[in-house]
């Protein structure tokens, strides 16, 4: 009577270790799955933005999304702010314009002051722990992120671009 309950305990312990060694793999393959490199998925996120709306990436969406991660001390991020919003009305109801700002990082009034400084219309996430900017591995601002309607990262922009040279990454990214 013994041996059967113990062969019965030792497989439940084996198939248990199993499931859980299965769980943690997959784990793992999903974390690996979603860095912010070019070519992977991008990681995914939920701010809210100025305007009290929930902003996310995650998977496949409906329009390719521009995240552009910034500071209202930050000088390049001064210099292509009207050039976003420009390209933002160019691409509007085509491209999603996140401009993230790493609320960690800055300070909020002198934030709302920058949007209203340069008129942004497009969202303004807010980033008040630093967990997206993080995850995105920003070390400088302006840094900006053009992700496909897959939810797959197309390019990485460390520092200002070229309006011009946006724009056509942009065109690019919507043939995809």
């Amino acid at each position: 009577m013994r041996r059967p309950i113990l062969i019965l305990l030792v497989i439940v312990f084996l198939t248990g270790l199993t499931v859980y060694e299965w769980d943690q793999q997959t784990a793992a393959v999903t974390t690996s799955e979603q860095k912010p490199k070019i070519g992977f998925p991008a990681p995914a996120f939920s701010l809210t933005g100025l305007d009290k709306k929930t902003y996310q990436v995650n998977g496949p969406r409906e329009r390719p999304v521009l995240i552009n991660f910034w500071a209202s001390w930050c000088g390049p991020c001064k210099l292509e702010a009207p050039d976003l919003q420009k390209l933002s009305q160019k691409y509007q109801g085509k491209v999603d314009f996140y401009a993230i700002n790493s609320t960690s990082n800055d300070n909020l009034d002198d934030a709302l002051a920058f949007v209203e400084s340069f008129k942004l219309t497009f969202p303004i996430p807010l980033d008040p722990t630093g967990e997206v900017t993080d995850l995105y591995q920003v070390n400088a601002f302006p840094t900006t992120y053009l992700i496909d309607r897959q939810g797959v990262i197309r390019q990485k922009i460390i520092g200002t671009i070229d309006p011009k040279e946006l724009d056509e990454e942009l065109t690019e990214l919507l043939s995809k």
